[in-house]
């Protein structure tokens, strides 16, 4: 009984319905129409991740035998008959020098995701293997009023994650206390509304790029004096900046449309401005509110890739970046599994915001 309450709370909480579907086919509990539905969110969502994967391998194997044949006919051109044997004997081989450097297969893939958590295990040894030997060092250094030795080394794959995470989450907040008070006073004053409608029709559909440049000005010429590495402020403040247009418009939105009637509470009651905010207009508008705040974060976590390029921050961005100049034979792959990664993040940030919508609204909803 007790796993069975865990597991009912543990889907609804991530928004996997199927889970209980699950429980009940195994337990014999299943309805026929439960079971429609359990092969409509489990059996075809597999069917269609196997398709994809089937296809995906196939139209890999296709480019592999165009460039293929592109090298050895190319071979047979320039150099005769004898080099291009011994190309495509090298291609038969498997030998890296020689491979088509074309879209990687799914078993390139994982094989590349495999090589990547290898090499985060190695980096991570390294740097705790530095730590214990620079420790007693470092407590000299700090008894002295000097900074200790930090470890200097490359990033791994997990540590640019990580750093990634950290940048959208840094401009995500940025956006939410810009965006929030600012769309809340023009929701309550058709004035204020009026005089930043043009700001914000004008300044919305500017590029990130554009964000960054105009970041970098001001923050480089701020910190001019300063010794510390400004790429992890440019790029958070030009996330934010580029993100936080749907929460401003929605907020102001959601406040506009908030029922007469309650406003018309809020005053019998004589509630001041700031309790008439916190306990009539902005519960009345969090639906709207939430749906602005799921875009600002998919729409931060999209443009973080471009602004961590620009800004040569530590992250996906420059992740995907040098391993696109670096055209190792694995480059590619490890561009896919970046891929994957930034869109399963992507979508369990999506899941995340759902679920504190729900807690905090009376309207739920589900994603798609």
């Amino acid at each position: 009984m007790k796993q069975s309450i865990t597991l009912d709370k543990v889907s609804k909480f991530m928004g996997l319905g199927f889970l209980t579907t699950l429980k009940d086919l195994f337990t014999g509990k299943l309805e026929k129409e439960d079971f429609v539905k359990f092969l409509r969110k489990v059996v075809v969502p597999l069917a269609s991740i196997l398709l994809f994967i089937g296809l995906w391998q196939l139209g890999s194997r296709a480019l592999y035998e165009r460039e293929a044949n592109y090298k050895i006919q190319t071979a047979l051109v320039d150099q005769g008959p004898e080099a291009a044997e011994a190309m495509r004997t090298c291609i038969a081989s498997g030998d890296i020098s020689c491979q088509p450097n074309t879209l990687p297969s799914p078993g390139q893939v994982w094989g590349s995701y495999q090589s990547l958590i290898r090499d985060h295990n190695i980096i991570r040894a390294d740097k705790a293997a530095f730590i214990e030997k620079t420790a007693a060092l470092n407590e000299k250094r700090i008894a002295a009023g000097k900074d200790p030795i930090t470890y200097t080394g490359r990033p791994s794959f997990i540590d640019q994650i990580v750093m990634s995470l950290k940048t959208v989450f840094a401009g995500f907040l940025l956006a939410l206390i810009i965006a929030i008070p600012i769309g809340i006073f023009i929701g309550l004053s058709p004035t204020l509304k009026s005089a930043f409608n043009w700001f914000i029709q004008i300044f919305k559909p500017v590029s990130p790029v554009v964000w960054y440049l105009l970041v970098f000005m001001i923050v480089k010429t701020i910190l001019i004096d300063s010794t510390e590495d400004s790429s992890f402020i440019i790029s958070f403040i030009s996330v934010g900046f580029c993100s936080m247009w749907a929460t401003l418009v929605n907020t102001a939105m959601g406040v506009a449309s908030v029922d007469k009637d309650y406003i018309n509470v809020a005053k019998v009651l004589k509630l001041g401005p700031v309790q008439k905010i916190f306990k009539v207009i902005l519960p009345s508008s969090l639906p709207l509110i939430f749906t602005g705040l799921k875009i600002t974060l998919s729409v931060a976590w999209m443009v973080l890739i471009a602004i961590e390029l620009l800004a040569q921050s530590p992250g996906l961005g420059l992740f995907v970046w040098e391993e696109f100049q670096n055209g190792a034979n694995d480059s590619n792959s490890k561009i896919i599994v970046a891929m994957f990664v930034i869109g399963i993040i992507g979508f369990l940030l999506d899941r995340i915001m759902l679920t504190i919508q729900n807690w905090v609204s009376f309207n739920k909803s589900d994603a798609i």
